[in-house]
């Protein structure tokens, strides 16, 4: 997020496509006095306009680096789960089935992430989305990406937290 007044304020232009006007409006203020901030002619505004300021530049930051989070997980960097819960199963004969309480924290590759932020931008339910968090981990913790376990299928119940983190991978440019 921007630090200095100019910057917020020259953010806030930005925002409202270059308008000082939108801006003025929106904090209440004239648009000279949003002109000689973006000038960086006035550095100290007063308690009141930087309290509007810092709230305005907020609401509109705050989505973008959650949207900037959301692509670099379902593109690049996949999803941290932490959860604790039991997990059943249903295998071959011969395997045990029994439920019992786990806490897991796997990475999540990009692609799982992607296809829970799709799923619930369609508006999945609650349960949809612990079906496929439970699809995800059982391919990636209990079957190891295919390597083991074939035709696993893992059950996801008695949830007692699940906390997902989105990696964010900046770029140096």
């Amino acid at each position: 997020m921007p630090k200095t007044v100019g910057a917020q304020m020259r953010y806030l232009v930005k925002q409202h496509k270059g308008s000082t006007r939108r801006v003025a409006e929106l904090l209440g203020i004239t648009q000279r006095t949003v002109e000689r901030y973006v000038k960086n002619q006035i550095k100290k505004p007063r308690k009141d306009l930087a309290a509007r300021r810092e709230r305005e530049v907020k609401k509109r930051w705050q989505p973008q680096i959650r949207a900037k989070a959301k692509q670099s997980a379902a593109t690049t960097a996949g999803i941290l789960i932490d959860t604790r819960a039991h997990f059943g199963f249903t295998a071959a004969p011969g395997t045990t089935d029994d439920a019992r309480l786990r806490h897991l924290t796997p990475a999540l590759p990009p692609r799982h992430a992607a296809r829970l932020f799709e799923a619930q931008e369609q508006g999945a339910t609650e349960q949809q989305l612990r079906n496929i968090t439970a699809e995800a981990l059982g391919e990636m913790y209990f079957r190891d990406n295919g390597r083991r376990a074939h035709g696993l299928e893992v059950e996801f119940t008695d949830l007692e937290h699940v906390e997902f983190d989105l990696r964010l991978v900046l770029s140096s440019s």
